[in-house]
């Protein structure tokens, strides 16, 4: 089961912290059941892996949604198992893609989604100009119909109202070379925060497939760095504690890097072998 989280705030200016705490069986859950079903849109990314893997150990069932049908064992949580495939008896993974309302649609198909996990990446070249849009609509057309309505979408630091909160490198980026992703990402949440849906937005700062490290900081200011497996936990806490703080909301999250900017560009944060 997940520890539900309590708000810790920290001296350091801007910045608040969830630290787990031990709470009494059933308190702070959502009204369905303690080992929820939950389900991840993008399964096999990065973060979206990370969410399958912690949900899973924590007892979860999961259905997956992702393109090639396959989830392996993500970096940061998974240790020596990591790049292995990722099978379990909680487990489903469905081939399709987000975009197509009836591969969507699925995943809700002969069962009781209790949280969504939207966390959807890839090259805009690739996956063309409104995936993230078109996909996350798709998905909140499918709880709606099923009355899901506790969901988690992952963006990005610099989305939406957060512009400001990154450094002004990336802020060149987004009006450039990334000018099409954040033009959807931007879509997304709006889409998101139209739902009528219990949302969280979430919006991390740099991301890293390091090991969990516990920590998460919602940052008032620039964001720091921040493992893909603490993005996933707070994730997975959004879909599942009933009186989240965030809910409705779209926090800037970093991990103990403080509010500096660290982008880790190297091969193993792509998810590649250096």
């Amino acid at each position: 089961m997940r520890l539900s989280t309590s708000l810790l705030f920290l001296a350091a200016t801007g910045t608040s912290a969830f630290v787990p705490t031990s709470l009494p069986a059933r308190a702070s859950r959502t009204s369905t059941s303690l080992d929820a079903t939950i389900a991840v849109i993008g399964a096999s990314g990065l973060t979206a892996a990370e969410c399958v893997y912690q949900a899973l150990k924590e007892g979860d069932e999961v259905v997956g949604l992702t393109r090639s049908g396959k989830v392996a064992v993500p970096k940061g949580s998974g240790g020596s198992d990591a790049d292995k495939p990722l099978t379990d008896d909680k487990l489903t993974v469905i081939a399709g893609d987000v975009t197509n309302p009836a591969d969507v649609a699925k995943v809700f198909e002969g069962r009781d989604i209790d949280g969504v996990v939207v966390a959807l990446g890839g090259k805009t070249s690739d996956v063309g100009e409104t995936m993230l849009t078109d996909g996350t609509t798709n998905v909140i057309n499918a709880m709606k119909k099923k009355g899901v309505k506790r969901l988690a979408v992952v963006t990005s630091i610099g989305a939406g109202d957060s512009e400001n909160q990154a450094p002004f490198f990336f802020k060149i980026l987004m009006m450039t070379a990334m000018k099409k992703i954040f033009n959807d990402k931007n879509n997304q949440e709006k889409v998101v925060q139209d739902s009528g849906l219990e949302y969280c937005i979430v919006r991390p700062g740099g991301l890293t497939v390091d090991p969990p490290t516990g920590i998460i900081n919602v940052i008032d200011g620039e964001a720091g760095s921040i493992t893909r497996a603490d993005v996933a936990s707070f994730c997975l806490d959004a879909v599942k504690t009933e009186d989240f703080p965030y809910i409705g909301k779209a926090p800037c999250i970093s991990s103990v890097g403080g509010t500096s900017w660290v982008k880790d560009r190297s091969a193993k944060a792509r998810g590649m072998e250096e």
